[in-house]
């Protein structure tokens, strides 16, 4: 084939599109960017992680779903996977079944072609099922794969990973999202600057202490307006129906801010909500949790060149190193609205922060994160193509043949 090598053929099991979650989305965006930046063709099959039947598609992907739970769902589902040359297995405690997801490890011993296990959650203090389950994936697979050098840290700390099992793969964005040249739009101070958190909604967000922030800045001039766009997480709608919304709302009105926060309830598709943040001037992070070592929506904004005020969760301390914002305490509204503050009245700051941003996602679109993928897919193929080649020599039968 003139020279050009095939590249493995990768089966993936995760959630997927019309999934609307973080790991559906990802999955949807890496497989895509793989396809496409490939000079080969290779198969591709999605697992789909599902609880009931849906309408999982994908153009020029084969999809099929796994009933959570099913052990006939588990063999059908092993069979699809080792007709490929490697499985990337996408690792969240939520999306599998069982006690803390416990069905990924009858998975992952079951599938014989080599496994590779992103994990878009490491906790810093599991319980002792959760380190089992992790820990039992690891020694499984022939690569830990993560996003963030603090996942990686943990993962040698808290599970007795080994360093060289482990690669760092960064979270990708959206090329389109790269910002224009310096100096295209200069700043105009008689416009109102906006402030933009998006995502799915859901306790844990922290967007009451965000709002709480913008209500010790109503001094500005001109007012600054926080847009909060994006639909509620289906499994809070399923739990507790819009109410953490409606509070947020209640909120706003009690602290009189209708006039500078306002909300889209959308779940937005790539074109609009690209707009919407090359639209803002300051990307909010005001999560609560000190455990997130990977944040989709952080690499965007840090892709997107904008400052970004973040909470101290361990993602946003790594990137924010770099000078691409400012990280705060997590619920503190008042350390919030200093630094919101700082970005919105200080041009020159702002400007350094965007530029800190645009340097340190240079390497982390799409194309370029597919295409490391593909070299540690590759690479686990070739080792798994030579053990096999070792065991045939080592077997008496073909020594004595």
């Amino acid at each position: 084939m003139n020279g050009v090598s095939i590249p493995p053929s990768v089966g993936w099991v995760s959630t997927y599109p019309p999934t609307t979650c973080g790991l559906a989305t990802y999955t949807a965006s890496l497989l895509g960017a793989l396809e496409r930046q490939r000079a080969v063709a290779a198969r591709s099959t999605v697992v789909s992680l599902v609880d009931e039947p849906s309408a999982s598609t994908a153009a020029g992907v084969e999809v099929h779903e796994h009933l959570r739970g099913d052990a006939a769902a588990l063999a059908r589902t092993v069979a699809v996977l080792d007709q490929h040359d490697v499985v990337s297995m996408q690792h969240e405690f939520g999306i599998y079944a069982g006690d803390d997801g416990a069905e990924a490890t009858d998975l992952i011993d079951a599938v014989a072609a080599p496994t590779l296990v992103t994990y878009h959650t490491v906790l810093r203090e599991p319980s002792a099922r959760q380190r089992r389950i992790v820990t039992h994936l690891a020694a499984r697979s022939a690569r830990s794969i993560v996003m963030s050098v603090a996942a990686a840290q943990r993962l040698v700390t808290h599970y007795g990973v080994r360093n060289d099992q482990i690669e760092v793969l960064p979270h990708g964005f959206d090329p389109r999202l790269s910002p224009p040249p310096e100096g295209v739009r200069p700043p105009d101070p008689s416009t109102r600057k906006l402030a933009l958190t998006w995502g799915l909604i859901g306790p844990g967000k922290g967007l009451e202490v965000a709002i709480e922030a913008f209500a010790a800045l109503t001094d500005l001039d001109p007012l600054p307006r926080y847009r909060i766009t994006g639909a509620t997480h289906p499994g809070v709608v399923a739990h507790s129906g819009e109410s953490y919304r409606q509070e947020l709302i209640e909120r706003v009105r009690e602290l009189g801010l209708q006039d500078v926060v306002e909300f889209d309830n959308r779940y937005l598709d790539a074109p609009s909500l690209h707009a919407q943040i090359r639209s803002a001037d300051l990307i909010v992070l005001p999560y609560l949790s000190t455990e997130q070592v990977t944040s989709g929506v952080l690499t965007e904004a840090i892709g997107a060149g904008k400052p970004v005020v973040a909470t101290r969760f361990p993602h946003a301390v790594e990137v924010l190193r770099s000078g691409a914002g400012i990280a705060v305490q997590q619920g503190d509204p008042t350390e919030m609205s200093a630094a919101v503050r700082t970005v919105l009245t200080e041009p020159a700051r702002a400007g350094q922060m965007a530029w800190a941003a645009r340097r340190v996602a240079r390497d982390w679109t799409w194309p370029v994160v597919a295409a490391r993928f593909d070299q540690i897919a590759a690479t686990v193929a070739s080792e798994s193509s030579v053990r096999v080649d070792v065991a045939r020599v080592a077997d008496p039968r073909q020594l004595h043949g």
